[in-house]
């Protein structure tokens, strides 16, 4: 592939398109201007081939205190660029009313960037993606009620061309062709995973240069997503954790010249609630590094430094509905807490022998100070919901009244909580129905709980018991992360349709309604507390005293979910289930004395004394079992024994995808995979990925697809969830149980509810990721497409 790339390098001419004109720059130390530009097999800067060693950082996720600290970090690992995410939600909350202020000051980020001798790459958005609320769109974009995101719908442009003009009235001036770090500006983010308007991407692109971006422009997809949205005028990188020579093979077939650079590599991968922590391996990583640094190819790792998804900023992934985990701790190079890891030290020996001339590595920086908090007792109580109802708490605020139920969009509502309240008219028992909920919520008639539903399960509805007199229905609707990633974006919350009650007489549906709105960064504030506890959701409070500051691990795991505030910086949110167990408490947001805690509690804690303690170590990987998680019902046998498969075939060893034709269209709405063997002779299954096709090269939409059954899943040993197979992530899969005694063997299956009818033409199939010795990868297979669920479901 070495001698491939090279020659195809060499005969290239030079790389015109219009985002890689040649422009001016600045060294980093000096801010005298010297060139940057993208060559025809190399970037160039002060005419030198410059090979970009660059890491991900979000300052966004790190306290500002410390933004400082992590770059020295990034340098001393070895890297000469960072590269960082501009989130719109955290700089335009609210429509029109902008923030580049304090923790939002990206302009100071960029200049101390330059300061500790790293250039910058900048990515804007409007889209962003990486595990943040709503992929960076702030919610307010989601009152229009048929708006289009991404795309040129003139409800999302007219907002996007705003915000993209403030960004650079702030960064246009820190441009290396005005004396400042920023070498390039990316165009959007990983468009061809979500659209193919290639006239949307040049919109973007022009309102960055309108915006004062006068940098080369770049765009970033994966390898099988670059056809989609490329176009010659904007300069293309790849994204990948793995393969570098196919991945950047896939770049050459759509940009042949200019030089090679991967946009996203990925050391680690972030963590979800409910699923196992993930973990990168070093060797893995420092191998495929060397790979590019061989061949010439410029890389950003992401990430290089994850953080923390501070308050309500963890986003989610859908289809399935699965919200993400505060910490961002993405086992990268470096730990949440900015901690150098035995990764870190081999990415920094590796890249030793790489510098170019006159180019030194630092030292590694010392870690912050860390301090343990001694277990102490949070023995004020304030519940949320008063036992006498139509009280709740100390005061309601006014509702907001409408014949139907809100979402929260439309209520003015980013994030957190709010109550919707109606009167149950009397009746028989039958059922209640949200359509839908996001994301979780508590059911209350006359004050006691009836069910707790949860968005993750599919839950969206509950017995209701008879009652003889009309009552108080409360719902107390909690929003998890907007969805952040593919097709489910358009993610509102709260109840977003209707409440319908459902009896043998028919669904009647339940109609004017009360919101009580409950932002809970503030509603936690001037509370009245009492000695005690509660089994309702309610607000705790106590403190613990220092000596001496310094970072700490706040362990929750005696609690079962909610969120965290320590002297008024909100944490982020904590549950029970894993895989994280505590939350990182920066040091410069504790002081010496007394410390102020505030817990809100959703789901009750029982027994359970209401009790913290500070630890020196993060438990980041240990998840607790939820009944019924798994996709296999007690006495389910899945029978296929007096079904023809529709077809019979054989995977190759690769984690390439591959696309492989049925003998003849079959119409189902059931899919069912089974596994016969593994390429290693092991008795596991594994897959990445699935889609259908109905014609060739059109993959059917997943976005209402669901596991009905799988064999088998791994839960304790890593996330095996046989849903990994549609979540749109290359790097995560399904695989059948390994842990524990006596693991199942061939035969695997699992079966798809593909949501509709559909006339499967085609299989295209990701097999997990490593090398070619990578156990589970499906050898021989046979799928089955058919219009009911398969015999014995």
């Amino acid at each position: 592939m070495k001698t491939l790339l090279a020659s195809s390098l060499v005969a290239a001419t030079v790389f015109l398109a219009a985002s890689a004109s040649l422009v001016e720059a600045a060294p980093v130390a000096t801010g005298t201007p010297a060139p940057f530009a993208i060559g025809q097999d190399a970037f160039l800067l002060n005419g030198k081939p410059f090979q970009i060693r660059c890491g991900e950082m979000h300052f966004a996720r790190v306290p500002r205190a410390y933004w400082r600290h992590r770059l020295q970090m990034l340098k001393a690992m070895g890297l000469n660029t960072v590269c960082a995410y501009l989130f719109w939600n955290a700089h335009e909350p609210r429509e029109g009313q902008f923030n580049f202020r304090d923790e939002a000051d990206v302009a100071e980020f960029c200049r101390l960037a330059q300061q500790e001798g790293l250039y910058v790459i900048l990515r804007p958005g409007p889209y962003a993606c990486a595990e943040w609320e709503f992929g960076g769109f702030p919610s307010w974009l989601l009152k229009v009620p048929d708006i289009k995101l991404r795309t040129r719908d003139p409800h999302y442009l007219g907002p996007v061309k705003t915000y993209l003009k403030a960004v650079g009235k702030q960064l246009a001036p820190l441009q290396v062709t005005h004396g400042g770090p920023i070498l390039m500006v990316q165009v959007e983010n990983e468009y061809g995973s979500y659209g193919s308007d290639k006239e949307y991407m040049g919109i973007v692109r022009d309102n960055l240069r309108e915006a004062g971006f006068d940098v080369p422009l770049f765009h970033c997809d994966g390898p099988s997503q670059l056809p989609r949205d490329h176009r010659d005028d904007i300069f293309a990188v790849v994204n990948f954790g793995g393969n570098p020579q196919g991945c950047f093979e896939s770049l050459r077939k759509v940009q042949p010249t200019g030089p090679l650079m991967c946009g996203e590599y990925y050391p680690g991968w972030f963590d979800s609630w409910g699923r196992a922590h993930h973990t990168g391996s070093a060797e893995h990583v420092v191998g495929e590094l060397k790979w590019m640094l061989d061949n010439n190819a410029s890389f950003s790792i992401y990430m290089a430094h994850g953080g923390t998804s501070f308050g309500f900023t963890a986003g989610a992934n859908s289809p399935p509905y699965s919200p993400q985990s505060t910490s961002y701790d993405y086992d990268a190079p470096i730990s949440e807490a900015g901690w150098d890891t035995p990764k870190f030290h081999q990415i920094r020996d590796l890249f030793s022998k790489y510098l170019q001339t006159g180019e030194t590595l630092p030292p590694v920086p010392a870690r912050n100070p860390v301090v343990a908090v001694a277990p102490f007792q949070l023995r004020e109580v304030s519940p949320l919901m008063g036992n006498k109802l139509p009280m709740m708490g100390d005061k309601l605020p006014t509702p907001i009244v409408s014949p139907r139920p809100q979402t929260f969009e439309n209520l003015n509502q980013i994030n957190a909580c709010v109550l919707y309240r109606a009167t149950l008219p009397a009746g028989p028992e039958g059922r209640l129905v949200l359509h839908d909920l996001h994301d979780y919520a508590h059911v209350y008639v006359n004050g006691v709980k009836i069910a707790t539903l949860d968005r993750r399960r599919g839950q969206s509805s509950c017995p209701l018991p008879a009652h003889a007199q009309n009552a108080i229905l409360d719902i107390l609707v909690d929003s998890y992360g907007r969805v952040n990633y593919g097709g489910d974006i358009h993610d509102r919350k709260g109840i977003t349709e209707r409440v319908e009650l459902v009896s043998d007489a028919g669904a009647t549906e339940i109609t004017g309604w009360s919101h009580y709105l409950l932002p809970l960064d503030s509603v936690w504030m001037n509370r009245t507390y009492e000695a005690g506890k509660s089994d309702k959701p309610a607000f705790y409070r106590g403190t613990f005293s220092l000596t001496k500051t310094g970072d700490t691990f706040l362990d929750t795991s005696a609690w079962n979910r909610g969120v965290v505030w320590v002297n008024g910086h909100n944490l982020g949110r904590y549950w029970r289930i894993g895989p994280q167990q505590t939350l990182y408490v920066p040091g410069p947001w504790l002081k010496m004395g007394a410390n102020e805690v505030v817990v809100y509690e959703s789901d009750g804690l029982g027994e359970s004394a209401p009790a913290l303690q500070g630890l020196t170590e993060p438990i980041l990987d240990k998840v607790n079992a939820e009944p019924g998680r798994e996709h296999r019902k007690a006495g389910q046998k899945l029978d296929l024994s007096a079904m023809t498969p529709a077809l019979t075939g054989t995977l190759a060893n690769t984690d390439a995808w591959q696309t492989i034709a049925l003998p003849a269209a079959v119409k189902g709405r059931y899919l069912t995979i089974e596994s016969l063997n593994s390429h290693p002779g092991d008795a596991f299954a594994a897959l990445a990925e699935v889609y259908v096709q109905d014609a060739p090269g059109h993959d059917v939409s997943r976005n209402n697809w669901k596991v009905v059954y799988a064999d088998s899943e791994e839960f304790s040993g890593e996330d095996g969830s046989a849903d990994n197979v549609f979540d749109l992530q290359p790097t995560t899969y399904w695989h059948t149980q390994w842990t524990g005694d006596n693991p199942p063997k061939h035969p695997h299956q699992i079966v798809i509810d593909l949501g509709q009818e559909v006339s499967v033409s085609a299989l295209r199939m990701l097999q997990r990721p490593g090398k070619d010795t990578a156990p589970a990868r499906i050898k021989d297979f046979r799928a089955f497409v058919s219009p009911q669920l398969p015999p014995g479901l």
